[in-house]
């Protein structure tokens, strides 16, 4: 038997939500064209044959503005110190050179942890000429630190179960860590949250999307009728809150119509869902607002 945790890193947009889905089989991440939607490590497990595999989704590597987006990077670098599988997660349509592609700091980070390191490049798909993919492959092959090398499509799973048989060939032998039947270890009410924020990300365009955070307050279970969930939706400004709930609250109720829905098919119960906007000053600056919503401990 093997197990492990297995970290994916990568630039923000790269792929590593729709990898983690592709792997498991099960929507649990979100996925959007937008940029920074991953902000919480995703545990997501694979349970086959004689083997688990621990994935962790990470936030994308950027330059940090604020708090929060300190708060990510910080995850990140535990995810890299907890896995016994690094996975580098590279967008084929924007990479050159990987020490650039990480940045100096996760670079230094992986390219120096001695575990097992795979590389992939994604979006294949989108590039449709074999001699630049053979290019980007052999500019990773320079670097000595990375075990193999892939090109995957992760929207399309091209290449998927290659790389997953890899991650499973550099596994340690060991016993399983959770039940064969769990696809991730964080609550329902942790989806529930992401469900509505990614179709906040679907909905509104600029900075609406990131300056928002889902918190699910109520969460009424009943073997009678249809389960409650009250969830505040909160914002920076007072000006994003007007947007949010829109003309004669015809957003929020178009945000609420979409994403009962979706909770709706996710829990295979039917609900009743009620949506707050609040404004929080600055709360992705903030350490109190931040430890509150689950980034800080």
């Amino acid at each position: 038997m093997k197990a492990g945790f297995i970290s994916i890193i990568g630039r923000p947009n790269s792929g590593k939500s729709t990898l983690v889905n592709q792997l498991v089989g099960s929507y649990l991440s979100i996925v959007t064209p937008k940029a920074q939607t991953t902000r919480k490590n995703i545990t997501a497990v694979l349970t086959e044959n004689n083997y688990q595999i621990i994935l962790l989704d990470t936030p994308g590597i950027l330059k940090p503005e604020h708090k929060l987006h300190e708060t990510m990077l910080e995850q990140i670098k535990k995810s890299i110190d907890d896995a016994d599988v690094l996975v580098i997660l590279i967008d084929g349509l924007k990479f050159n050179n990987l020490k650039f592609y990480l940045n100096s700091r996760f670079y230094e980070l992986v390219s120096t942890s001695k575990k097992p390191t795979l590389a992939a490049i994604n979006k294949i798909d989108l590039i449709n000429d074999n001699t630049i993919i053979e290019k980007l492959i052999n500019e990773l092959k320079k670097e000595t630190f990375l075990n193999e090398t892939f090109a995957i499509s992760a929207i399309l799973g091209t290449n998927i179960d290659l790389l997953k048989d890899t991650i499973v060939k550099y596994l340690p032998e060991s016993d399983f860590f959770y039940e064969d039947d769990l696809i991730s270890t964080l609550p329902i009410k942790f989806f529930v949250a992401e469900i509505i924020r990614e179709n906040i990300y679907k909905l509104f365009s600029e900075e609406i999307p990131y300056s928002t955070e889902v918190s699910i307050r109520e969460f009424k279970e009943r073997s009678l009728g249809k389960w409650y969930i009250l969830a505040e939706i909160i914002v920076e400004k007072s000006s994003q809150k007007k947007i949010i709930i829109g003309k004669n609250g015809d957003k929020i109720k178009e945000l609420g119509k979409i994403a009962r829905e979706q909770i709706q098919e996710y829990l295979h119960k039917e609900i009743y869902l009620e949506l707050f906007v609040k404004t929080r000053k600055n709360w992705r600056k903030n350490i109190t607002y931040l430890k509150s919503f689950g980034y800080l401990k």
